[in-house]
C-alpha cells in the first residue's frame, strides 16, 4: 500500500509539472535526489553540482519535488538556486583530474563529474561521474555501478 501511495504522488507530481509553469533551478552542490522529503529516504539519483532540475513552482519550503530527465524525487531547497552554476569538472582538494592504470597497463582518467558527457566517456556512473573505462568489467565499481553505457 505504501508503494502504491508513493507511485500515486509521483504520477500526480509529473502531471502537475505539465499543468503548471515549470521553474528551472540549479544544484549548488552534489545533491541527492530522494524518494521522500527527508534525509533518511532512499536516494533516487545523485546529481552533480550545477545540474538543472525542474520544479512545479517556487516556494519557501524546506523540501520541494523535483524532476530530472524524466525521474522525479525530492530535494532540499537550501541546495537549489535560480542562478546557473558554472561547473565543468569537480576538483577535490584543488587537485587536477586523476588517472589510474587499468588492467592492460594503460593510463585512464578516473571517473569525474561533468555537466554533460565529455569526449571519451564510456559510461555514466550512478553517483553522477563519467567513466572512461576501456572495459566493462569493474566500471563504476566504486561509484555505485553503471547508470548507463554511453558506447
Amino acid at each position: 500500500m505504501k508503494k502504491i501511495t508513493i507511485l500515486f504522488f509521483h504520477f500526480l507530481f509529473a502531471f502537475l509539472l505539465n499543468a503548471q509553469e515549470n521553474v528551472v533551478k540549479y544544484t549548488t552542490t552534489d545533491l541527492n535526489m530522494r524518494d521522500a522529503p527527508n534525509t533518511s529516504s532512499r536516494i533516487v539519483k545523485k546529481l552533480p553540482k550545477g545540474t538543472p532540475v525542474t520544479i512545479a513552482e517556487d516556494c519557501d519550503c524546506k523540501w520541494v519535488p523535483i524532476s530530472y530527465k524524466g525521474q522525479t524525487g525530492y530535494a532540499s531547497t537550501k541546495y537549489l538556486t535560480k542562478h546557473k552554476v558554472s561547473y565543468s569538472v569537480s576538483t577535490h582538494n584543488s587537485s587536477a583530474v586523476k588517472h589510474y592504470t587499468n588492467s592492460k597497463g594503460r593510463r585512464v582518467q578516473s571517473p569525474t563529474h561533468y555537466n554533460s558527457a565529455p569526449a571519451g566517456a564510456t559510461a555514466l556512473c550512478r553517483d553522477g561521474t563519467y567513466s572512461f573505462s576501456e572495459s566493462r568489467r569493474g566500471t563504476c565499481s566504486h561509484h555505485g555501478g553503471v547508470d548507463r553505457w554511453l558506447r
